[in-house]
């Protein structure tokens, strides 16, 4: 188990490695897009997670952010034909989208995790609670 408290950040950034936001070692992923439904390493319970559409929203906004400026740059710069365009944009738009989706989603389920989003609140409420219980054990008593 995970000790101490995770930081968003590091829940979203060990989420976009594909790895489980409470240890950092399990995996998230079953499959290319399918969140496990818990660790396979701590047993964090990772089936809550409610990323729907958005991930892919995400990925399209920053692909389409990248890909075009670059398309009309090279358009503007050397006005190739289009089908040498067609043949060099879309792989890269596909391989860039590809690319980026499982690592988006993973951060977006390891912001949901942190901040106990739909079925992630028991979980978080439980951290606290564990957090509080060494901190109050750890206090020194009054004489």
């Amino acid at each position: 188990m995970a000790t101490g408290s995770v930081s968003l950040a590091k829940a979203m950034w060990r989420g976009f490695r594909g790895k489980c936001p409470n240890c950092g070692d399990g995996n998230m992923f079953g499959r290319f897009l399918k969140v496990a439904d818990s660790c396979d390493h701590c047993g964090e319970e990772l089936l809550h997670q409610r990323a729907d559409d958005f991930p892919a929203y995400l990925v399209m906004v920053v692909v389409g952010h990248l890909v075009v400026p670059a398309i009309l740059a090279v358009e503007t710069a050397y006005a190739p034909p289009v089908w040498l365009q067609l043949a060099v944009w879309l792989p890269v738009t596909l391989f860039a989208s590809l690319a980026l989706l499982q690592p988006t989603k993973g951060a977006i389920v390891g912001l949901q995790w942190r901040i106990g989003m739909h079925g992630f609140e028991a979980g978080k409420l439980r951290r606290e609670a564990g957090q509080l219980a060494t901190v109050l054990v750890k206090a020194p008593r009054a004489a």
